[in-house]
């Protein structure tokens, strides 16, 4: 194609895709089908905690932090100014002697939604018109898929940290008619309505697969142990020392790791590490899942969803049964026909070969994944310092999965 034609051909390409008028999804969405919106969706994604600090007064603290790491924070442990050396570690970091990919787990820089609503002009400038949030769920880690509550924006990212954990404590975090909204939650539903204002669609990103070892439910099975009304929400086992009377619990942490206890799955059948398998979350659990999900889709429950977010995007799809998927997809398409369903999957056998998205894809489950195997094939080319392919291998490879 001559130079001129393809620019002239990319120019209106992207002159559609920045068109500023908003899509309509019909009301008569087959069930089947993504929402127009998202097949138009030009994409920014958000890690708020690194995003932007638009309110110090919310800045973590050792505290908000607690138990989020195996290592414990260093007592002159502070926020990372924005703008540090990436690869160099603090002050407070180098005397603990662990490595940098240690303590890097332990930085904060303070972001906020207060920072992301200080932003919205730029993001219009950019011309996006659909924003994909990390988790922002109430945890105390960096990366929030170590949840406390799903129901709860995190206390950092709000406006009130000492009001807001008042109110969680005050709180039934197993009756839905108990929960209240916090300075955090009310942050982020004003800020929803506010990209929705400006054409933007707001995914947020959610692990029903695990929680952190801070959640609600896992503390109470801590404590009470066999007693715990909370025992079958997670994989335990109970074991009794007969010498000393003391009984002590076992649970499955996602891949192992302790801080991330998963949630119990029943029925399973089929289950090969890597593939798609049938089965379903334990009831309680995914009836809790349920009213998270319908209170940031509908917070003030009107039925009109300018105030609610418009998808998900699942985290460890693949660790997570398929009938609970084709159930999921059921309640929320009947909260709002038009809410959109994201799924992670990974590896098939580690580190080389990635799953097949296919399964996912089938129209009774997720409208789209993440699609890895697009990002393999780029890191061999463009980052890959060893084994680098050729370009023309490139072109293959990226054309053999898009025919998939």
């Amino acid at each position: 194609m001559p130079a001129r034609i393809f620019c002239a051909a990319l120019i209106l390409i992207l002159t559609g895709c920045m068109s500023k008028e908003k899509s309509k999804t019909p009301v008569n969405l087959p069930f089947d089908q993504p929402p127009q919106w998202a097949r138009e969706a030009i994409w920014y994604q958000i890690f708020v905690e690194r995003f932007r600090n638009g309110n110090p007064v919310n800045d973590p603290t050792a505290e908000t932090c607690d138990n989020a790491l195996i290592d414990p924070l260093p007592s002159d442990w502070a926020l990372t100014p924005w703008g540090h050396n990436w690869y160099k570690q603090e002050d407070w970091a180098k005397p603990t002697g662990l490595d940098f990919y240690r303590t890097i787990q332990m930085r904060r820089y303070g972001g906020d939604l207060a920072g992301v609503e200080e932003k919205i002009p730029y993001l219009k400038e950019l011309g996006i018109n659909a924003i994909y949030f990390n988790p922002i769920n109430d945890a105390p880690s960096l990366h929030k898929y170590d949840a406390r509550h799903y129901h709860h924006i995190d206390v950092t990212f709000g406006d009130d940290i000492k009001g807001d954990l008042a109110i969680m404590a005050a709180e039934n975090h197993a009756d839905p008619t108990s929960w209240q909204w916090t300075s955090a939650d009310k942050k982020f539903i004003a800020l929803v309505k506010k990209l929705h204002s400006e054409g933007i669609k707001v995914v947020l990103d959610f692990s029903w697969n695990h929680t952190g070892n801070n959640f609600w439910a896992f503390k109470d099975v801590e404590k009470n142990l066999e007693k715990s009304s909370f025992k079958d929400w997670y994989h335990t086992k109970f074991i009794k020392d007969e010498s000393t009377g003391k009984t002590t619990f076992e649970y499955e942490g996602w891949i192992g790791i302790k801080n991330l206890p998963e949630l119990k799955k029943i029925n399973s059948k089929g289950k090969i590490p890597g593939h798609p398998y049938e089965g379903n979350l334990q009831p309680e659990v995914k009836e809790h899942i349920y009213a998270v999900s319908r209170r940031w889709m509908d917070p003030d429950g009107n039925g009109n969803f300018e105030d609610g977010i418009d998808g998900m995007r699942l985290d460890v799809a693949e660790h997570v049964p398929m009938g609970f998927w084709r159930d999921f997809r059921k309640y929320v398409r009947s909260v709002n026909p038009e809410f959109y369903l994201v799924g992670e999957n990974w590896w098939t056998k580690w580190p080389d070969e990635l799953m097949d998205p296919a399964p996912w894809v089938k129209g009774d489950d997720f409208d789209a994944v993440m699609h890895y195997q697009w990002f393999k094939v780029a890191r061999s080319y463009f980052a890959q310092p060893n084994d680098k392919i050729t370009l023309p291998q490139f072109r293959k490879q990226i054309d053999s999965v898009f025919l998939k």
